[in-house]
Formats: structure tokens, C-alpha cells, sequence
């Protein structure tokens, strides 16, 4: 719980008899250590309140329950992204975008629409289609050349379809010797400077085959990652699924129309999660703590119940769903087999599994992928050796940047055992949100002389207003408005000359989550092919610098080239606080009169229209 004056976050946990204490910790989202304690307080506290927070300022917490039988023995920890009003993201970086050239043609209007919903939400889209017979080696030259491009940018890479699939290590996570040897190794596509050698590892002991790892079968060596993993990833892959009766291209199909449906809100999911735990305890691991710990921050710890995975969903929406037991390649003891999927049309959007051999996920017709070939599911994960962390979703993250702080956590988070083996993989789309925005509809761009009209039909959703993008040509969208729009139009003057350029509208709210508050986007809808104009291409976008910043009164703006327009600044609302004129390379802003906290500083002319973040401190 949050509060904007004076500014607190309000931690509250459920009550524990054990323990005598709680510890917590505090740090900065970006930070990677957690610093010394923040407090201590009693075993019978079941809230914290902390003062010393800022308004838009992102920060994480640790609670540590403690117990007596010797000295710092921890019994439990819990995790939370916390923040009041947290400034939205616009940009999300660039997501290249790997398919199976197998279906380049008959997905190819649906894989047009992902990559379209990709850019609405705030992506730069890289694709590359590739032989499923490619070497694993040839696909991650591709990645790394990307990569290597813009290494501050680009963040994420999304496997569809039957990618090669990379294979490591000497490992068997699920503790089974018969399943000791080479797993599928994804994290090798996101590792842009680690070291992988095909060289040490002979072994044959596996049941299977394809475990074996001998030199030179292009199965490389490492069972853990050689270094941080750069990019998060996720993969789609249908192959082999041969218990449905669908074919490979349409469970492809159904999973393609789904993700669309969700980042439109043409379905709503409930935000709920249900766990079916059938370990327990298991000798201190806990695995379903992967499901109570990560659920309460993303919809609320009341909203978080034990029931059967498939009863329970079969007729109601459930955001999230975890479910462990004793497994196979097919099957968890106790919450049902693929075969089971099959005729499922399970509500999950979200779901974390956890069972012996499955979590090795490139088998036939395999219980881990088995989940995105039927209902609402679109991402599934192996967790509980290691534990993975989900809660910076609540707080708009989106699934990606938690699978890549997964795979690279040794220590900032309890992970149990197994922490940073190349097995932990995401099965599904990367760049999926926690919280979705319904966006508007029926987007028109209409040219009257030098003037463009947009108008749209407003979200479903209570919003506080929309922000409106341009794309000149091949190049990337930029804002043209400064102060957020309450109506359903907006004028964009100034246009001239030939060139080929679209409009999108995204509507935003201030998302309340469990978690905190946070500005948040909705899905970018474009302007269709009929309404697209023919307009002067923009100049090149220029470079701009803006220090110091943060600032206590004073901001100085250096532009590379002169610029004559406006300079806006707006709060977090939208609402513009201050404004001047630029007819130079450069200008001075004062802002003594405006309190501390985040805003929005914006230079439009009639070719240009940049915005960054400032942050006014005290």
C-alpha cells in the first residue's frame, strides 16, 4: 500500500507464529546488493511502514523472518517492487525476434500482427526467420551481430517456432541419475560474452539419447552459465506436441491469437492465482514457495488460494497458477498429465510448473510446454530448483526482464538449489505485462492541407488520458504531444512534402497494484493502411544532452544543432507546469518555482518532437 503526501509504502505480511523477528532490507530497484538492514521488527508485526521514500523513485525490499535455533538462522523471505507513481515506459528497447522459417508464410499475416503488437507496446522488432536444421552457432551469430549494434538497447530475444535448440552441460536438476547429462540450454541464445566449449563432457548415462554429451556433437559443456546472461528470453515451440490433435502450425496459430487477445484485453483475466502443491515441505525446499511468495506482490495475498490446477481453472480466470509434484516427461503427480491439456481449456494466463524430467522441455508431447497448446496460457516456467522471482510485474515489468534476473541470480535472492545451471528456460512470450490497459479503437488519421487530424474511440478502461506517435517511413515512433490528451482527437499541424508516415494512440493509467502505483500504457493502436499520409520525412531526430539531472533549480539543455520551438515541462499527470520557447542549440530552464519530483521535459517543432525525463530534487 502506497501514499503519495507525505510519501510511505506500507509493507504488510500475514502472520507467522514462528520466528523471532523480522528483518527488513531496502535497496533501489538497480541496486545489487541489499546494504545493511533498514529495521527490525517484533515476530508479532505483521506491517511496516517506511517514511523515508520518495514519489516516483522504484525500490525493492527483502523481509527476512528469523529464527532461535542459532545465530541468523533466516526460516523465510519475501520480495516486493514497490513504488508510488513510478513514471511510465514508453520505450522498452529493441526485441529481436527468431522464427522457424517454417511458417514464415502460412503465419505470415499473424506473425505481422506480433511484430505490430510488439512496436504498439514500446518495442524495436529485429527479425530474423530461420531452417529449424540451422546450427545453434549460426543463430546466435545473428543474435550477437544485433546485439552488438546497440548493446544498451537491446534487451530481449523471442524464439518462435521450432528454433534450433541449443543443448549444455552435465547436469540433472531433477535429481534423477538416469536423467543426468545435456539439458536444453536457451540461456546460451542470451549470453553475449560468456565462454561455451564443446570440448570436456563424455557422458552416455542418461536413458535418453538425447542427454548424451560427448566432444565434439556440438552439445556444449557448461552446466552453469559461463557469465551474466545479457537478454531475456522466451520461446514458443510447438513441435512434437503429437497428443493434440491439432497440427504444429495451428497450436502456433491459437498461441499467436491469444497473446493478441490478451495485450488487447479482449479477454480479462482475473487477478487471482491458485496453487496445487503436492511436496509440501520437501525437506526445506518448499517448492510452491515459488508460487506464494511471487503471487501476493502481483495480485494481492487474499487473492492467492490453494485448489486442483485443472478443476479450479477449468471454468474460472486465474491471472496466475503454480503446480509441483512428482513428474515425468508428461505428467505431475497430483495436477494431471498433457494428455490432460488436451481437452483442457484452462483460464491461466501465467502459470509456474515444478516435477521431476519435465523442466528438461524439448521431449515429446513435454508437461512444461503442454500449457500454451490449449486455453489462455501463454507462458510457462520450470520453477523450484531454482526458485524464480516474478514480482517486479507488479509494477510493470514485464516477464522477460524476471526470467533473465532469474537465470543470473546467485545471492540477491533466495534461490534454493541449482541457481544459474543453463536448464531454467521460459516457454513463452518474453514481453508480457502483469497489468494490461484496454486501448482504444477505431484510430483515423485524416490530412487537411498541412494539418493532420487523429481521432479515436476512447478505452474501455478509466484512463487519465492518451498519448499520440508518429513513424516517419522505416524510422521509430515518436511523441508529438507533451501534456497528456483527455479528448479523442488531436491536431498535428505544421506537415508538408512527400513521405510515408502512421499515427498510434495509446491510453494510459495510473495502474494500482499490490505492489504500488505506476503509470501504465496501453497496446499502441495504429491509424489503418487506408489513412496513412504522405508527409515531409522528419529531420533526423537531434542529439540532446540535459544536465545535471537530477537538479535543484537549474537545467541546462545542449541540442547539436539549432532548434526553434517550444520547451514543456509536465507532471506525472500529463499536466503541463511550465513552458518557453527555443530558437537556439541550446537554453537554460529554470525550475525553482516547481516542487521536487519526477516530470517530463519536452522540445517540439514543426520536425522534432523529443522528451526525457527530469527529476527536480530539494
Amino acid at each position: 500500500m502506497v501514499q503519495v503526501a507525505p510519501p510511505t509504502i506500507t509493507l504488510n505480511w500475514t502472520t507467522n507464529a514462528s520466528g523471532v523477528n523480522y528483518i527488513l532490507f531496502r535497496k533501489l530497484k538497480t541496486a545489487t546488493s541489499w546494504g545493511t538492514a533498514v529495521d527490525t521488527v517484533p515476530s508479532t508485526a505483521t506491517q511496516y511502514v517506511d517514511a523515508a521514500v520518495s514519489v516516483g523513485v522504484s525500490y525493492e525490499y527483502k523481509v527476512q523472518r528469523m529464527g532461535s535455533a542459532y545465530v541468523g538462522q533466516i526460516l523465510g523471505y519475501g520480495y516486493i517492487n514497490s513504488g508510488i507513481d513510478i513514471p511510465v515506459t514508453e520505450k522498452r528497447g529493441t526485441l529481436i525476434l527468431i522464427v522457424d522459417s517454417t511458417f514464415i508464410t502460412t503465419l505470415s499475416v499473424k506473425l505481422q500482427r506480433l511484430e505490430n503488437d510488439l512496436v504498439g507496446d514500446g518495442w524495436k522488432v529485429i527479425r530474423h526467420d530461420v531452417s529449424r536444421t540451422a546450427a545453434v552457432t549460426a543463430v546466435k551469430a545473428l543474435i550477437l551481430a544485433d546485439y552488438n549494434l546497440d548493446t544498451i538497447n537491446t534487451k530481449a530475444v523471442f524464439l518462435f517456432g521450432h528454433v534450433p535448440v541449443p543443448y549444455s552441460g552435465d547436469i540433472n536438476p531433477d535429481g534423477h541419475s538416469d536423467h543426468k547429462g545435456a539439458w536444453p540450454a536457451d540461456v546460451y541464445y542470451g549470453d553475449m560474452n560468456g565462454i561455451w566449449t564443446d570440448a570436456t563432457i563424455n557422458n552416455t548415462v542418461a536413458t535418453g539419447t538425447r542427454n548424451d554429451n560427448t566432444p565434439g556433437d556440438k552439445k556444449f559443456d557448461q552446466s552453469y552459465i559461463p557469465s551474466d546472461i545479457e537478454l531475456q528470453m522466451g520461446r514458443v515451440d510447438m513441435a512434437n506436441m503429437s497428443s493434440f490433435s491439432s497440427t504444429e502450425t495451428q497450436l502456433l496459430e491459437m498461441y499467436l491469437d491469444k497473446d493478441h487477445d490478451y495485450r488487447h484485453k479482449n479477454f480479462i483475466a482475473i487477478h487471482r492465482g491458485v496453487i496445487d502443491d503436492n511436496f509440501g515441505y520437501f525437506s526445506g525446499e518448499a517448492f510452491a514457495a515459488s508460487g506464494w511468495k511471487n503471487f501476493a506482490p502481483l495480485v494481492g495475498s487474499s487473492n492467492v488460494n490453494a485448489n486442483d490446477y485443472f478443476t479450479t481453472m477449468a471454468t474460472n480466470s486465474y491471472l496466475w497458477s503454480y503446480g509441483c509434484g512428482a513428474g515425468s516427461y508428461t505428467s505431475c503427480s497430483g495436477i494431471g498429465s498433457t494428455t490432460n491439456f488436451t481437452t483442457s481449456n484452462l483460464q491461466s494466463v501465467f502459470t509456474v510448473l515444478f516435477g521431476s524430467y519435465f523442466g528438461d522441455w524439448d521431449s515429446q508431447n513435454n508437461f512444461l510446454r503442454a500449457p500454451l497448446a490449449q486455453g489462455k496460457t501463454l507462458t510457462s516456467v520450470w520453477s523450484g530448483r531454482p526458485h524464480w522471482q516474478f514480482h517486479h510485474m507488479g509494477l510493470g515489468e514485464n516477464i522477460g526482464y524476471n526470467v533473465r534476473l532469474s537465470q543470473n541470480n546467485s545471492s540477491l535472492y533466495y534461490a534454493s538449489y541449482y541457481g544459474r545451471l543453463v536448464h531454467s528456460a521460459l516457454m513463452g512470450d518474453p514481453t508480457l505485462r502483469n497489468d494490461v490497459v484496454a486501448p482504444v479503437s477505431n484510430v483515423v488519421a485524416v490530412k487537411a492541407g498541412t494539418n493532420c487530424s487523429i481521432t479515436w474511440t476512447a478505452s474501455a478502461d478509466v484512463v487519465l488520458g492518451y498519448h499520440i506517435y508518429r513513424k516517419y517511413d522505416t524510422s521509430d515512433y515518436v511523441r508529438v504531444n507533451s501534456s497528456l490528451i483527455t479528448g479523442t482527437s488531436y491536431n498535428d499541424t505544421g506537415l508538408a512534402g512527400t513521405g510515408t508516415y502512421t499515427y498510434m494512440v495509446r491510453a494510459m493509467l495510473l495502474q494500482t497494484s499490490p505492489s504500488g502505483t505506476y503509470y501504465n500504457l496501453s497496446q499502441g493502436i495504429t491509424s489503418d493502411s487506408s489513412s496513412t499520409l504522405a508527409v515531409t520525412i522528419l529531420e533526423n531526430i537531434p542529439s540532446v544532452s540535459i544536465w545535471p539531472n537530477p537538479a535543484n533549480d537549474i537545467f541546462q539543455i545542449n541540442i547539436n544543432r539549432v532548434v526553434q520551438g517550444e520547451i514543456r515541462i509536465t507532471n506525472m499527470l500529463g499536466s503541463e507546469v511550465w513552458k518557453g520557447t527555443i530558437n537556439a542549440n541550446s537554453a537554460t530552464v529554470n525550475v525553482a518555482n516547481l516542487p521536487a519530483g519526477c516530470y517530463n521535459l519536452s522540445i517540439i517543432s514543426k520536425t522534432t518532437a523529443i522528451h526525457q525525463k527530469i527529476m527536480i530534487v530539494r
